[in-house]
């Protein structure tokens, strides 16, 4: 088994604050963010409770649905 860094928590918490701030700030709600991405609205719901880590190709989807750059979801 893989070991775990203690950064991936911090980085999974941070992406999570991220899309919802970003999202809330586009005023769209998770079911349209998960629409506009072709996930589930769980799915999205997970991402902003840090209850999963996602990839980068899912970051960048997300980040194209709210009309942002990538780099903005991971910022501190």
């Amino acid at each position: 088994m893989a070991k775990r860094h203690i950064v991936e928590p911090i980085a999974i918490e941070l992406l999570a604050n991220n899309v919802r701030k970003h999202r809330i700030k586009a005023n769209i709600s998770q079911t349209t963010l998960a629409n506009l991405v072709g996930v589930t609205y769980s799915q999205i719901a997970r991402i902003e409770l840090a209850e999963i880590n996602t990839s980068v190709s899912m970051i960048y989807l997300i980040a194209k649905a709210l009309d942002i750059e990538p780099s903005k979801l991971l910022e501190m």
